[in-house]
């Protein structure tokens, strides 16, 4: 028996002649055409190649009313399931609200600051989108935000790249643009088919274990000290160690828990003995009260702090080559790797959410490397010199 097999329907936000519309993507159809032909407002699109009726809630509920029994209908972009973070630590948010303008410069909508803290945006992440939306949006500053179209966001990004911003900023500006359109207008894949710069395999930036051990012999104080050796010791993001609080290092099991790291995730990491006993010594003579490290009135530590302090063992320890506090991160699962552990350890450690992004530490461990002979080996490069030496002797011989 012949199973019947529903045709698809995708529901797409579109926004034509400054309206707010529900774009019907389909393939051709008799029994889907005579029902979309009955709709209000039915529309045809030439640029999107497809129907549209008004974006209007009754609109929504009247197509899934009248095409669900005879279609697969994919509304995802008009349903939100995205779970917003709870429990989160405040964050600072209150500097972007009421801000003054100068030189009519325009800053992001209240819309826009409010639904970046209900969805749980880290706020480093929030700053940035801020930040980079401003720059959009005061290069259009006559237009409304709305009347700016697909066109107009490419040469946007295109003027970016000839003033020669990397490819992450150029990413980062189309995130932020997307995030306002897609986001809190609610009008997804609006922009979808603006392209991305291809992204670039770049290899991580790694430290030998001789340097490492050069920049933690040169800290100034057991609480930079112990700063540093987190870092590495238990591949933590830098922001994640700023998170930490003293309930986080759990001595009995030796392992440290990292409380919604990036993409909002919990896992465990490393308890090194000898980092232990450090911060043991750094709690009896700082006594943090609340966060592992703190800085003055007991905030927590600051992110700028963490670099001037890394800068400094550098250059005491005289490595010539630019250290950030990732590398050190990079440094701990690519030591790992050289050392015999199962690539879904170190994944596990890392907490990243695919094997392929811990894969790139394939690429830069070098044990493997260092037992390979380099063809230039197998040659005796001191043959040809030793036949020069023969000839002129030979020559002195015959003068």
């Amino acid at each position: 028996m012949e199973t019947f097999k529903k045709p698809h329907i995708t529901l797409k936000h579109l926004l034509i002649n400054g309206e707010k519309q529900i774009g019907l993507k389909y393939y051709p159809n008799p029994a889907i055409e005579r029902i979309v032909q009955t709709l209000p407002t039915i529309g045809y699109s030439q640029e999107y190649k497809m129907n549209y009726i008004l974006n209007e809630k009754s609109n929504l509920s009247l197509v899934f009313e009248l095409l669900k029994p005879i279609a697969w209908i994919n509304g995802n972009h008009f349903f939100h399931k995205k779970k917003v973070k709870q429990g989160s630590e405040p964050k600072c948010f209150k500097e972007f609200y009421g801000r003054t303008s100068r030189n009519n410069w325009r800053f992001v909508p209240d819309s826009f600051l409010r639904k970046l803290e209900l969805k749980g945006y880290a706020f480093n992440t929030a700053k940035t989108y801020v930040a980079l939306f401003e720059k959009f949006s005061n290069h259009y500053r006559d237009l409304e935000l709305l009347d700016i179209d697909e066109e107009m966001i490419r040469n946007y990004l295109q003027n970016l790249v000839h003033q020669g911003r990397s490819d992450s900023y150029v990413n980062q500006s189309l995130n932020a643009i997307k995030f306002y359109y897609e986001v809190v207008e609610e009008m997804p894949n609006r922009f979808y088919s603006i392209e991305r710069p291809q992204k670039k395999k770049t290899l991580p930036k790694v430290l030998s274990v001789q340097e490492v051990q050069a920049i933690l012999s040169n800290t100034n104080n057991i609480k930079h000290k112990c700063i540093l050796s987190l870092l590495y010791s238990a591949g933590l993001r830098r922001q994640e160690l700023l998170n930490l609080k003293l309930e986080d290092i759990d001595s009995n099991r030796m392992v440290i828990l990292v409380k919604s790291g990036k993409g909002f995730k919990d896992r465990l990491t490393l308890l090194s003995e000898n980092v232990l006993e450090d911060l043991r010594r750094y709690y009896r003579e700082w006594k943090p009260q609340t966060y592992l490290f703190e800085g003055k009135k007991g905030e927590p530590y600051s992110a700028t702090s963490i670099r001037k302090i890394l800068n400094r063992a550098v250059d005491n320890a005289r490595i010539r080559k630019q250290v950030t506090p990732h590398m050190l991160r990079h440094s701990f699962a690519t030591h790992l790797l050289e050392n015999g552990t199962d690539l879904r350890y170190i994944q596990t450690l890392l907490g990243h959410g695919s094997s392929k992004t811990t894969e790139i530490y394939t690429h830069v461990a070098i044990n493997s490397i260092r037992e390979i002979k380099s063809p230039i080996d197998f040659i005796n490069l001191k043959e040809p010199d030793q036949k020069k030496s023969n000839q002129v002797t030979e020559n002195n011989k015959k003068t």
